[in-house]
């Protein structure tokens, strides 16, 4: 009993800066446009690839991801897109009660010049997670860094998440409310835009249908959208339909995207 206690006693790793807010964002319907392929491969238990194909009313373009994880040990990806216009390395540890990360994109040492994002979450208590967020940028007549606090509180049903800084503030929160049936509602304000969004939507499980709906999307710019999302077993293929309608600039987006896993 001693040990059970104090095993659900420890803290638990908090996961990724970037994926604090990802229960509530996973409610709201991706904004698809055109037509997008999606290969993923698991080469091995530590290592996948993507391979990424998107055809719309820009250029087309390809992209191809990699990535490598292990068990306690830092986690590196590598980035390349079409023309191989951009370069980024991550590297990320998981410890027992913390994540941290460190991001590098577009370094240039002969012009002196690199953005750099470095994130630490910290597990405070079995419910409550604190950390921030650093991004550095240098370029030849231009260097400045930007900070940002975290938090994010989990109960049994809902979970409540917070950045903060001087660029503005992220707040979110999710609750589920049965197994099939899933609300998100979004805040952001932006003190370079001046600018400040809302957004509520909800999803619907379909088990039977190996589907979801994620449907109900609507922001304080009017714009409402709807995805459905459907599993062809026992094939390795996911389809998603959606679109997106912009009342206030009367435009219309859809697309669909195939992933093959």
């Amino acid at each position: 009993m001693g040990n059970a206690a104090a095993a659900e006693r420890r803290l638990r790793n908090p996961g990724s800066f970037e994926r604090l807010h990802r229960r509530c964002k996973e409610v709201f319907p991706q904004q698809l446009e055109g037509v997008k392929l999606i290969i993923n491969k698991h080469l091995s238990s530590h290592f996948q690839a993507a391979h990424i194909i998107h055809l719309s009313s820009m250029l087309p373009q390809y992209s191809f991801k990699a990535m490598y994880s292990g068990d306690q040990e830092a986690d590196s990806g590598e980035t390349q897109q079409e023309r191989f216009q951009t370069w980024q390395f991550d590297t990320q540890y998981h410890g027992d009660s913390f994540t941290t990360t460190v991001t590098l994109g577009n370094p240039d040492i002969l012009n002196q010049s690199v953005i750099l994002v470095a994130h630490f979450l910290q597990s405070v208590t079995q419910n409550l997670v604190l950390g921030g967020e650093m991004v550095y940028h240098r370029r030849p007549s231009e260097e400045g860094a930007i900070f940002t606090l975290a938090a994010q509180y989990t109960a049994s049903q809902w979970i409540g998440t917070l950045n903060i800084g001087r660029g503005g503030a992220h707040a979110t929160y999710y609750h589920r409310a049965n197994d099939q049936v899933q609300v998100g509602v979004g805040f952001e304000a932006s003190t370079q835009t001046q600018e400040t969004t809302f957004s509520f939507g909800y999803q619907l499980d379909i088990p039977k249908a190996n589907a979801l709906f994620r449907a109900g999307s609507l922001d304080s710019n009017w714009v409402v959208g709807a995805a459905l999302e459907k599993r062809l077993a026992p094939l390795p293929l996911t389809l998603a339909l959606g679109a997106f309608i912009d009342h206030l600039k009367n435009k219309l987006q859809y697309g669909f995207t195939v992933t093959v896993c």
